[in-house]
């Protein structure tokens, strides 16, 4: 198992840092799918920009923010952690639910990275999404994953001036 420091040091770029990251959370915490996407305000969309299913979510998919909904809420609003337990839950939170299922994935969690340093406040400006099969994620998979959010404040930024 790797932890967040010992990654950071082994990855040199983002290219390298995005595939250890997802192996590094598949081997302590799990998933089925698995992306990455930062968040443009200036569109109000989010854009994913990395995939562990280029297929079904190609790299530079956007996904609209739109009226903030209860996730959004919760995630980007509130600064929160979010876990889907069930379908339901999926069906709750994503329109592409759909998709998600045919992945035979019936839960979720969306680990929000969070800059801290803005002028306007602390902002998400990313989240990692992990997918698994209904039940899989607890609490304590938010503690394991929140040092590997902070990984991403970086390269998440860069995303952003580009």
């Amino acid at each position: 198992m790797t932890d967040a420091q010992t990654l950071l040091e082994r990855c040199q770029t983002a290219d390298d840092l995005y595939p250890a990251l997802e192996h590094a959370l598949g081997a302590m915490i799990g998933h089925k799918l698995f992306t990455l996407m930062a968040l443009d305000y200036g569109t109000n969309e989010a854009a994913r920009i990395y995939t562990s299913h280029p297929v079904e979510y190609p790299i530079g998919g956007r996904k609209p923010l739109g009226e903030m909904t209860g996730w959004g809420k919760h995630v980007l609003e509130g600064l929160q952690p979010w876990i889907g337990k069930d379908a339901d839950d999926i069906r709750w939170a994503f329109f592409d639910h759909e998709t998600i299922a045919a992945l035979g994935c019936a839960s979720c969690l969306n680990m929000p990275v969070i800059d801290t340093a803005r002028a306007d406040g602390p902002k998400v400006i990313g989240t990692i999404n992990l997918l698994h099969e209904a039940g899989w994620y607890t609490s304590d998979h938010i503690a394991k994953a929140a040092p590997f959010a902070a990984l991403l404040l970086e390269p998440y930024r860069a995303w952003a001036k580009r």
